[in-house]
Formats: C-alpha cells, sequence, structure tokens
C-alpha cells in the first residue's frame, strides 16, 4: 500500500497505450457516452451530473496538492494553478455550478486539445498503475475534457464568433501576465521561459522563443478548428431560412 502514494516508486513504470492506459482511455469513453444520455432529462439530473464532476475536478486535485506536500515536491514555481489543465481544473468546477458562458468560451477552445493530448500521452513518468499519479493525471484531464463535452453537448452551451475573438485576446494577455510570474519566481508556466525538461511535441517547434510563436499559430488554427462545426451548422442554418431565390 505504501507504495501506491510513494515519491520514490518501485513499481512498473506508466505504459504508453498499455492496458492499464487502454483501460483509463475506455473508462473517459465510457463516462461521455454515459453522460450523453442526460441530454434529454430534466435540468435537475443534469445539475447533479455536474455537481458530482465538479467536486471530482476539485477533489482530486486537492488530492495532488496534499501529495506534493507530503512528498516535499510542492513549490510555488511548480504547484500555482498557472498551467491551463491546472486553470482549467478550478474554472471548470466554476462553470459546472454556475454555467458561466463566458468561461464555458475559454473552456471550450483551450480545454479540449490540451487535455485530450495529457489523456493520450500523460506525463506520468515512473510512476505507473497503480500508483496514485497514475489515476489522478488521467483523472484530472479526463474530467477537464468531459466537462467541456457536458455543457456542449447535453446543455447545449456553444462558442461564437466574438467567443473566438475574446479566447484569442484573452489568452495573449494571460500569456504576458504568466510571463511576469515566470520572471519574478523563476518557473516555467505555460512553458514560456523554456522547453519542458521531459519530451513534448515542443520539441519539434524550434528554439527558444521560436517555439512560442509556433505555439500561437497551432493554437489559433485550434481554435478555428474547433469553431468550425458552428460556422457549418450556422451557414446551413442562414440558407435554410433564405427565401426562395435570394
Amino acid at each position: 500500500m505504501s507504495q501506491i502514494f510513494a515519491l520514490d516508486y518501485q513499481g512498473p513504470p506508466f505504459h504508453l497505450f498499455g492496458p492499464a492506459h487502454l483501460s483509463a482511455l475506455a473508462c473517459v469513453l465510457a463516462l461521455n457516452l454515459g453522460l450523453l444520455r442526460l441530454r434529454d432529462r430534466p435540468a435537475a439530473a443534469r445539475m447533479r451530473a455536474r455537481r458530482i464532476l465538479a467536486f471530482a475536478l476539485v477533489a482530486n486535485e486537492i488530492a495532488w496538492h496534499v501529495w506534493s506536500w507530503r512528498t516535499g515536491t510542492w513549490t510555488l514555481q511548480t504547484m500555482l494553478p498557472l498551467h491551463l489543465c491546472s486553470l482549467f481544473v478550478w474554472l471548470g468546477a466554476y462553470l459546472l455550478l454556475t454555467g458561466s458562458r463566458r468561461v464555458y468560451e475559454f473552456a471550450y477552445f483551450l480545454g479540449i486539445a490540451g487535455p485530450l493530448q495529457a489523456l493520450l500521452t500523460p506525463d506520468a513518468g515512473v510512476y505507473g498503475f497503480p500508483h496514485f499519479r497514475f489515476f489522478q493525471t488521467l483523472i484530472a484531464h479526463g474530467l477537464i475534457l468531459t466537462l467541456v463535452l457536458f455543457m456542449t453537448l447535453v446543455e447545449r452551451m456553444r462558442p461564437t464568433r466574438r467567443s473566438l475573438v475574446r479566447v484569442l485576446v484573452g489568452m495573449n494577455a494571460y500569456i504576458l501576465l504568466v510571463a511576469g510570474v515566470n520572471t519574478l519566481l523563476g518557473s516555467n508556466y505555460l512553458f514560456i521561459a523554456h522547453k519542458p525538461e521531459t519530451a513534448s511535441v515542443v520539441d519539434f517547434l524550434g528554439p527558444w522563443p521560436w517555439y512560442i510563436v509556433a505555439m500561437e499559430v497551432l493554437g489559433f488554427i485550434n481554435c478555428l478548428v474547433l469553431y468550425a462545426p458552428f460556422e457549418w451548422l450556422d451557414r446551413r442554418r442562414r440558407r435554410a431560412l433564405a427565401p426562395a431565390g435570394a
């Protein structure tokens, strides 16, 4: 039992797309398919599901902070909720409980690609199944992705063109804010001070600071791709409502 929470874990390391990883991905898929059944249920039933998701998100995040504190790995340079996925744990819980449209806009455009990549290629290091960090990492990113899909597909929230502009402007303002924090603390939140220590897709984007520009371009393309289904639906709706011969 002690090895499940040990910092110096002696069990099997994380195996990418191994049986445990694939089982976790299957659980995330099953959860999302199951929650889709709530689409036509009463608002009270949907709200109960939202509260459960919010509680699970926050409890899982607090457990990670407690584990980091107990193992002596908690630092201001690494554990503040400034990386997007950590930030969206708290914003996501707020969105689930309040239905905030402004938070939803940012969650939709910024809370899908990152968690999805983290689910497919999690940064779990040596912590394979059944270590606490194996579960905590996959639960955190799985629930972030789930909350965005739930609010979009079940609660029928959607972004707009103005949402796209607000998110692009807001994200760049946030990057500048985090850059200031990194300067003060000597941290590397958002990985804008230098590349991650572990292998990642950033390794293919060139040296600092050019990889940041490449990340900006990829982020812009990601937002356009995510908005494309709604633009297509809007155009279909406008054509359907247009007078014949117009």
